[in-house]
């Protein structure tokens, strides 16, 4: 490969980086922007109402579940535990990008939460949660944690049918998990949006300082 073209791959890289980051931070603004407006009310009502609608004993049954994989100590365990596996795969840098990544993000969300103190909603709640709603915090997690997995496959795996299948999986998963909180009553839509957009932009910083670091160790 010659000069220019690395040149050239690097530039696309960076272009296509600052894009992705741009348009997570732009949408967390615009919802930050709103509820300072208070232009969400409906929004939020409409989509709860119609995600409700739906609620179920047996499906209550599978969301708790679903959100179960977004809690902090399920994250916390599979970050561990991936963070293991990785070692014992002789994938340091990796393992150190996997806890950075979810234990400084975790960090991330109880600041932002702090900032913003919104409260949770009182609109038919199915469990009790603490804290304050805005960022969500399974949304936020779950999209830096199974996002850095994503990532890890892209990384690794060497057929692009798996690349793709996983990551689609892998981000349908993401979603389910937000809608999980909406459906549980204990989050806002747009306290769901917000973590996932604030969640993608700490991912994408996450991954453009980790292909710094292997950038530099192969220099």
């Amino acid at each position: 490969m010659n000069w220019n073209s690395l040149t050239s791959r690097k530039i696309i890289y960076l272009a296509l980086a600052a894009a992705i980051l741009g348009g997570f931070l732009f949408l967390f603004i615009e919802i930050v922007d709103k509820l300072k407006g208070n232009e969400l009310i409906r929004f939020d009502e409409t989509v709860i109402e119609y995600v409700q609608a739906f609620i179920s004993p047996r499906l209550t049954e599978f969301v708790n579940v679903v959100t179960f994989l977004g809690s902090v100590k399920w994250l916390a365990f599979a970050v561990v535990a991936a963070a293991v596996l990785l070692i014992i795969f002789k994938k340091k840098s990796l393992a150190v990008f996997m806890v950075v990544s979810s234990g400084l993000g975790a960090l991330f969300n109880m600041l932002l939460k702090w900032i913003f103190k919104r409260e949770r909603p009182d609109i038919r709640p199915l469990i009790e949660e603490q804290g304050f709603s805005f960022p969500s915090g399974h949304s936020m997690g779950s999209f830096i944690f199974y996002g850095s997995l994503a990532y890890m496959i892209i990384h690794l795996a060497k057929r692009k049918r798996w690349k793709a299948a996983w990551t689609v999986l892998l981000g349908c998963f993401i979603i389910m998990i937000g809608l999980s909180r909406i459906y549980l009553g204990v989050h806002f839509p747009s306290d769901v949006i917000a973590g996932f957009a604030a969640g993608g932009a700490w991912l994408t910083i996450m991954i453009i300082g980790f292909r710094y670091y292997e950038y530099r160790k192969n220099v």
